[in-house]
């Protein structure tokens, strides 16, 4: 069965291969199957059986963590940096979007009065904190 081999490989994503996450991933696909075949048997449509034994199996956080530490990665900390980073760059990008609309408003409206700097300088303040978060997560 395709669809449970698909869901067992993308809970497993992102942690290092070893010996030990290939039997876990083995045992978990071999209980899945199982309970698809009892259930199917049980007279429920096969698509219905894997949705089921699926929604039924619920997390593996535990085991992923357990995997990691063995592994010698701490959990999440890879995540942790893309978030940081990301929410650098949204930052950045939402920044520009409203100076542009500050400066597009007071150019447009009032051409003789330049106000939109002070308000700028308010909205770089949200880019240079999520910099400077960026920057002590970066080091851990």
């Amino acid at each position: 069965m395709m669809t449970i081999k698909d869901y067992v490989e993308g809970l497993f994503k992102g942690i290092p291969e070893s010996q030990e996450k290939e039997n876990i991933k083995q045992e978990i696909i071999l209980n899945l199957e199982e309970k698809v075949q009892d259930l199917v048997d049980s007279g429920k449509a096969e698509e219905d059986a894997v949705n089921k034994a699926i929604v039924d199996f619920g997390d593996i956080d535990e085991i992923k963590a357990d995997l990691m530490k063995a592994s010698g990665v701490k959990p999440g900390k890879e995540k942790r940096k893309t978030n940081h980073l990301n929410n650098l760059l949204f930052s950045v990008w939402g920044s520009l979007l409203i100076i542009g609309l500050l400066a597009f408003i007071n150019l447009y409206f009032y051409p003789e009065v330049i106000w939109f700097v002070i308000p700028t300088f308010a909205v770089l303040w949200w880019p240079l904190a999520m910099f400077f978060v960026w920057l002590n997560h970066r080091k851990k």
